[in-house]
């Protein structure tokens, strides 16, 4: 069998940091005891809806289940993503968390299934220990092409080559310095100062940290670990660019037999006991959008012991299976839905939407008056909360117009005026229906219907 590739490339970005509708969200503010704080980690309310998320989130902790899934239900705007973006952040970078939408995959250019197998695959990791020769010492003296390196036992003089010079320019290695150079690969890594050069404290600066003299042998064995998800795995192996194809993007379909391979490798290394499978969440959001065919894949895969967590999101009620005539309660096939935990969210009440609005002004650094923010959640309470926020920036920019300060209560009346909520413009669309082109303007009998429609 081909060996299976890996890809241990390291990259610095620079990250561009945008606010978002969940950028305030670190967390599911919930203590030791996976009890719920009233406002914690950027969460507000939801308490049960949290606590039920901390139990999931103890589960996925522990890797010892697969095949479980979850629904999170509730009305639009009551915080279901936000739930789910809070146990990604309280996972952290080890755990995998892959995020889609349910009609991402009938706009990607490869079949249903295949989308869904992929986004399954990205949400399960493979821990892959091994060893690697390492060279770790003090540096006693650097001149040109040449590099001393000591422990408390030995000292060895290493001539350099010109790639192995400019990577020490560029780590700025001096004497003193306790550095590790990876001889698989070159890569130096610069640990810190040595404890006998302490007396350079004063004109280093309190940022240097200092360590010990590295004993024993210069040469050493490291166990080194590398996180990666199975997607990955396929993709490297898959396309003849290897992990380059993870970059642009280009991971088109991925024939069975690869991944039957890389399965039957990854349970090799886990026999041995060089990798450990971490089992991650795969979210769906929108999930009523997915037709039967993507719920009897769904039914089947979380049957396989390598299976994510599954956590779906939907604000649907009782409404049409995609891609059938029969009705269901959140547009869930109920095979699907005997297998699902549900959550439910609730409506925000007009103190948690006030704590809500105070969390997103510091977010997008607004100063707002507290009379302005009486009002702001009171529209809140009377249209929506998503209204609400998207109404904080616009004022601001309404209060720098008028080169203000504080963004103030006439303020939020202007952008009120300027931008409709959805109730609003539903009852302007009533009114002025006859204007509009290709209306279907209800006969008399039908506009107490119509008129009902108007949320």
């Amino acid at each position: 069998m081909a060996e299976v590739r890996l890809s241990s490339e390291t990259r610095d970005l620079t990250r561009v940091e945008r606010i978002g509708a969940h950028s305030h969200i670190r967390g599911l503010g919930l203590d030791s005891a996976l009890e719920a704080r009233a406002v914690s980690e950027g969460m507000v309310g939801q308490t049960s809806a949290r606590k039920a998320a901390g139990v999931i989130l103890q589960m996925i902790k522990d890797g010892k289940i697969a095949g479980r899934a979850v629904l999170i239900a509730g009305q639009p705007g009551t915080g279901k993503t936000a739930i789910a973006m809070g146990m990604a952040k309280s996972l952290g970078l080890e755990t995998p968390f892959a995020m889609i939408s349910g009609s991402e995959i009938f706009s990607l250019e490869m079949s249903k299934t295949e989308a869904l197998m992929q986004a399954l695959r990205k949400a399960i990791g493979v821990r892959i220990k091994e060893e690697t020769e390492i060279i770790e010492g003090e540096v006693a003296a650097s001149k040109t092409g040449k590099l001393t390196l000591k422990t408390t036992e030995m000292e060895t003089v290493y001539d350099l080559g010109a790639k192995m010079i400019e990577a020490l320019g560029k780590e700025k290695v001096q004497s003193g310095d306790v550095i590790a150079i990876d001889k698989a690969s070159g890569k130096i890594t610069k640990l810190g100062r040595s404890f006998a050069r302490s007396r350079d404290y004063d004109a280093m600066g309190p940022q240097v940290k200092f360590v010990q003299c590295p004993d024993g042998e210069l040469q050493k064995r490291k166990e080194v670990v590398h996180c990666v998800t199975l997607h990955e795995i396929d993709v490297i192996n898959s396309r003849t660019q290897g992990f380059l194809a993870l970059f642009t993007g280009d991971t088109g379909e991925i024939r069975a037999e690869v991944r039957e391979q890389i399965d039957t490798k990854v349970a090799e290394w886990r026999e041995e006991g060089k990798a450990e499978i971490v089992p991650g969440v795969l979210f769906i959001d929108e999930v009523h959008m997915l037709d039967i065919e993507c719920f009897s894949f769904l039914n089947r895969a979380l049957e396989n012991e390598m299976s994510p967590i599954l956590v779906v999101a939907t604000n649907r009620g009782i409404t049409t299976i995609r891609g059938t005539n029969y009705k269901s309660p959140h547009g869930i096939p109920i095979d699907l839905l005997d297998r699902l935990l549900i959550i439910t969210t609730q409506p925000y009440s007009k103190d948690e939407i006030r704590k809500i609005l105070d969390i997103r002004c510091q977010e997008e650094e607004v100063d707002m008056s507290e009379e302005a923010k009486a009002l702001l959640t009171h529209i809140g309470g009377e249209t929506s909360l998503r209204y609400a926020i998207h109404l904080i920036t616009a004022a601001a920019l309404a209060c720098l117009k008028r080169k203000g300060k504080l963004v103030e209560s006439e303020d939020i009346t202007r952008v009120y005026n300027l931008f409709l909520d959805v109730k609003r413009s539903a009852q302007y669309l009533m009114e002025y229906q006859n204007e509009y082109m290709f209306n279907e303007a209800p006969v008399a009998g039908e506009e107490d219907d119509a008129s009902a429609m108007v949320p």
